[in-house]
């Protein structure tokens, strides 16, 4: 992978990480758009990297909220912020199921063809679609911001039994909670942010659980990996969280908006080039 091949997929990350258009099936598009071929390990690595970047794009533009409930959860303060983390680890619980059990077999559809990627991006267009004309139905017009009610615990399981369907490449994580969200009745505000605060606690246990592997390998396999990745690591890295920093801004005011329905037209011609591309 080369320095440029770095700056466009850590571009597309930040961008496809918040927008509902999935970034993990951008980012296996764009490689198969530009050649690269290296060892799933190695995309697992760079991917895990980008991730990480724009979780920190998250945290930096959410800064007051992310702030204020960490104060609240660390200090038992018992407080609306303390149990709204207690929510956001309830919903980790699902997606932390699939990574400790279903690890493998999720790694094997990355880097495999654009079939599966397409088939979830038409997925990821339904689930948009649906929520948007279910949400109209209900309202009789396009529904406020301020609509709908706030997260409860259940909601918030459910959401996270959404992020944990939306790990294969193609189904849009933020599309896919977001939307079930205000499927859910949840405020759009408010179910925006807590999509990206929940993505958090996954992301940094994923980079920590690969970090143990590259420790834990040869010597000899750990040079030849750092040698393929960490040369370009920080291009991508830096690229995705400046990226992500905009598109975050941008993608609150979308879901507030409601202009979600939009990327559902959008999942559809990509699914199709990707089928067709396949």
């Amino acid at each position: 992978m080369e320095w440029l091949d770095a700056l466009i997929l850590g571009l597309v990350q930040g961008l496809a990480e918040y927008l509902p258009i999935s970034s993990s099936g951008h980012l296996e598009i764009f490689r198969e758009i530009l050649g690269i071929d290296i060892p799933n390990d190695n995309i697992l690595q760079f991917d895990i990297m980008v991730h990480a970047a724009t979780v920190l794009s998250t945290v930096v533009i959410l800064w007051p909220m992310f702030r204020k409930l960490c104060v609240s959860f660390f200090t038992f303060r018992r407080d609306a912020d303390f149990w709204y983390v207690c929510k956001i680890l309830l919903s980790c619980i699902p997606v932390g199921i699939v990574g400790v059990f279903f690890k493998e077999y999720v790694e094997s559809f990355f880097g495999d063809g654009l079939k599966v990627v397409g088939i979830c991006l038409l997925i990821t267009a339904a689930l948009l679609a649906f929520a948007h004309f279910s949400d109209r139905l209900a309202s009789g017009r396009m529904a406020k911001a301020s609509a709908g009610h706030p997260i409860s615990w259940l909601d918030a399981f459910i959401i996270g039994c959404a992020q944990a369907v939306a790990v294969l490449p193609g189904l849009s994580r933020s599309g896919t909670t977001i939307a079930t969200g205000i499927l859910l009745g949840d405020k759009r505000s408010e179910v925006a942010q807590f999509s990206f605060l929940m993505v958090i606690i996954p992301i940094i246990g994923e980079a920590l659980l690969d970090l143990k592997d590259i420790l834990s390998a040869p010597a000899v396999e750990t040079a030849a990996a750092t040698e393929l990745t960490w040369n370009v690591l920080l291009i991508g890295f830096v690229t995705a969280f400046v990226v992500g920093c905009a598109a975050c801004k941008w993608m609150l005011n979308l879901v507030k908006k409601g202009k979600l329905v939009w990327f559902s037209i959008y999942c559809v011609v990509i699914a199709i080039l990707c089928l067709l591309w396949q």
